[in-house]
């Protein structure tokens, strides 16, 4: 589980963000997403589908289930 949480800690960091950012743009607070990277807490759907949308990649992909970001049409 942990490559989860560096996976969307490199995607943020390849895209310039910072986590306060990114937080914003999920509409949650910058420590919360920090929780997030750390592996302190469970990233809940809405910000999977969130951090989906916004990087277009898959779920699978964020999930490391994959390493194609490709999102299957």
């Amino acid at each position: 589980m942990q490559l989860v949480y560096r996976r969307i800690k490199d995607l943020r960091e390849d895209h310039d963000l910072t986590q306060k950012q990114l937080a914003k743009i999920l509409s949650c607070s910058q420590q919360v997403y920090s929780n997030y990277e750390l592996g302190q807490r469970d990233i809940p759907t809405d910000i999977l589908l969130g951090l989906s949308r916004f990087y277009d990649v898959s779920i699978d992909y964020l999930l490391n289930n994959t390493d194609n970001p490709q999102i299957n049409r």
